[in-house]
């Protein structure tokens, strides 16, 4: 079946007791047993059953058999956040004394667990361009066991080449490749298809699409998601609430028409500001003037609702554009179906110092913006009036 399809369809649970149209909810946090056997038998077998939502809940597990599916996986496994969901990834592949490379161009919060947490336990880190295969390949140790590639990049949109990627590390016995894919979504990329390990979302983001929840899923082998989830997640405790899986997955029935409706609105407002005399550049994969155009049109279905622009005039002038805009909202979220505007250097990268920050394209007067699925006119009308206010900045 199709993307659109599968996204409605695809491993839905069915209510064998009333016959509910849409999927039960078990908010609950424990399962009856019905005799101690069984209750040996499935806390050795977590697999097999529900003993502790902790452990596996019959909603939650729903999501992840959608997720797993969409995504090409073996299995899937939801988390609480999307940050939950990569440092659990991460911690269930390597250990202390190891090393990891990982992108210039990452999530904040990403980057602070990389250099600021994982160094604590011993874990070293090499930071380079992963638009590069050949400067992954340099970086290689004999200890390194992870290479963490983001792409679509938050927040300059750098397009990562998944396969080449995965090809080049996959010749060194133990490297696992984790891909976060949360700007692209299992609608417009799949990267295990091109050869990573494991896959990364906040489902926070798109998967929702409504902005009414935090969560986090990550998808891979059997194996290795059955090694997240026990002891990771098990000891960590960064437990997806039944209620938050149940809301995800009624968000994820317009995942396909709410991106193809991102793709075609952020296409036509890159355009609109490409154009702008008040913007210095627009990072969108789907510009032929951005470094990584032929990459995402490889490896993409389209091009995402996500991008970011430098704004002539610096700081001063982004104040006025965003508590300028009316219809964007200024938040730090993104994904959702209304449009958002964020100031990336003191909210989304605020862990990076400036010079690591400039160092990556990460100016401060770039904006990021997330496309809604608005009237793309109206969107237009609304930064066309918010650049207006900043003439008098550059002048």
């Amino acid at each position: 079946m199709e993307l659109n399809t599968d996204v409605l369809h695809a491993e839905q649970r069915r209510d064998v007791a009333f016959g509910s149209h849409v999927s039960p909810l078990y908010q609950t946090s424990t399962f009856v047993l019905h005799d101690f056997d069984e209750a040996v038998h499935l806390n050795q077998n977590i697999d097999q059953g529900f003993v502790y939502s902790r452990f596996g809940n019959p909603t939650v597990d729903e999501f992840e058999r959608k997720i797993a599916y969409l995504e090409h996986a073996e299995a899937a496994l939801g988390l609480a956040s999307g940050l939950g969901a990569i440092s659990t990834a991460v911690m269930s592949v390597i250990k202390g004394g190891d090393h990891i490379i990982f992108g210039d161009v990452i999530y904040g919060c990403t980057f602070a667990l990389f250099t600021k947490v994982l160094p604590d336990f011993h874990v070293d880190y090499t930071i380079v361009d992963t638009t590069d295969p050949e400067a992954i390949a340099a970086a290689i140790r004999p200890n390194t066991k992870l290479v963490y590639v983001e792409t679509p990049a938050n927040p300059t949109l750098k397009i990562s080449d998944i396969q080449a990627i995965a090809d080049l590390v996959h010749q060194h016995e133990g490297i696992r490749l984790i891909v976060d894919s949360t700007f692209a979504s299992p609608y417009l990329q799949n990267p295990l298809d091109l050869g990573a390990d494991l896959v990364v979302h906040s489902a926070t983001k798109y998967l929702c699409g409504h902005g009414t929840v935090t969560a986090g899923v990550i998808a891979g082998s059997k194996a290795l998601i059955d090694q997240a989830r026990m002891p990771y997640l098990q000891c960590f405790g960064a437990v997806l609430d039944p209620f938050a899986a149940w809301q995800i997955m009624q968000g994820m029935k317009t995942l396909g028409v709410r991106m193809e409706r991102h793709c075609e609105n952020a296409m036509k407002v890159a355009n609109f500001l490409e154009g702008h005399p008040m913007i210095d550049h627009v990072y969108y994969p789907g510009l032929p003037s951005h470094p990584s155009h032929e990459t995402a049109k490889k490896q993409m279905r389209g091009f995402g609702g996500m991008m970011s622009a430098d704004i002539k005039g610096g700081i001063d002038a982004v104040r006025k554009v965003m508590n300028a805009t009316k219809v964007f909202s200024l938040a730090t979220s993104l994904g959702n179906v209304d449009s958002l505007i964020q100031h990336s250097p003191s909210m989304s990268h605020f862990d990076m110092t400036p010079e690591e920050r400039h160092h990556v394209s990460i100016y401060d007067g770039q904006v990021r913006l997330s496309v809604g699925i608005e009237d793309a006119d109206d969107l237009i009308h609304d930064l066309d009036q918010a650049l207006s206010k900043i003439d008098v900045c550059v002048n």
